[in-house]
């Protein structure tokens, strides 16, 4: 998901997404670290709940950035 610099390397218009795992408040949860480039080269990256989660974010930030450009 990252070069050796630690850069994405998601293509415009991909998504790319990996799931790991970390302590939170002592317990062990899985995350989803989430990248997604738009047509026009702009790169989006979370970290979510699961894919839908970081999804519903990506589709959140589509809308905020639409209105910006409209």
């Amino acid at each position: 998901m990252n070069d050796e610099r630690g850069c994405s390397v998601c293509q415009p218009g991909k998504e790319n997404y990996e799931h790991f795992t970390t302590r939170l408040r002592g317990k062990s949860v899985r995350r989803t670290q989430y990248d997604y480039c738009t047509p026009d080269g702009e790169l989006f990256a979370c970290v979510g709940a699961d894919i839908d989660d970081c999804r519903k974010k990506r589709d959140e930030w589509l809308r905020r950035r639409e209105g910006k450009n409209g």
